[in-house]
């Protein structure tokens, strides 16, 4: 795993509609517009803010993982209106020694539908699996999150089973997990 494609410099990724970058002060008002939505956080091990200062706090937060290189969240941005925040994507948990790193992701309420999320991942896929050179990429999804489900199989990836009763979620006590999981080989042969 080449963790230097990751953390030498804030990759900022892009296609044809979206552009994948740092999220910003400046930003902190399409930020608290998803944190604040109960709906958003509905399938996550998220609990929503309703402080517009706990979210200006958690931006500052974005920046020291990522300086620790703990984790990378991009802005998720439409190329049509590049200042207008859609979602957040984020890669975690990089395991060196397996060369696994875990996703996540989540749009505001009025993106959903739009082919946005499947279009982020997909970025982020190609990112990792190629430039990063990790071996599996997982995400874990909570059974009932069907949209989240559709999002990660159009893009190739594996259903591996039902981690029953598996974790702890922030708000949601413990949960049942469906994991995710895509290989390189996986990659290749999807995009081959």
């Amino acid at each position: 795993m080449n963790v230097e494609a990751i953390f030498a410099q804030f990759p900022s990724l892009q296609s044809a509609n979206l552009t994948l970058k740092k999220i910003e002060v400046h930003h902190l008002d399409a930020v608290f517009d998803i944190y604040s939505n109960d709906s958003v956080f509905k399938y996550c091990g998220i609990i929503p803010k309703h402080n517009k200062e706990t979210v200006r706090n958690m931006i500052g937060h974005f920046e020291r993982d990522y300086n620790k290189r703990l984790r990378v969240k991009w802005g998720i941005f439409a190329n049509a209106e590049p200042e207008r925040l859609c979602g957040i994507i984020e890669a975690f948990d990089f395991n060196q020694k397996v060369n696994v790193v875990t996703i996540g992701y989540f749009l505001a309420e009025s993106y959903w539908g739009r082919g946005i999320a499947t279009e982020a991942v997909s970025l982020v896929l190609r990112f990792l699996l190629t430039e990063v050179n990790v071996n599996r990429i997982q995400a874990e999804v909570m059974p009932p999150n069907h949209p989240s489900k559709k999002v990660l199989l159009k893009n190739g990836f594996t259903y591996e089973g039902t981690l029953r009763q598996a974790a702890l979620w922030s708000g949601k006590g413990i949960v049942d997990l469906e994991m995710y999981s895509m290989l390189k080989e996986d990659f290749a042969f999807v995009t081959g």
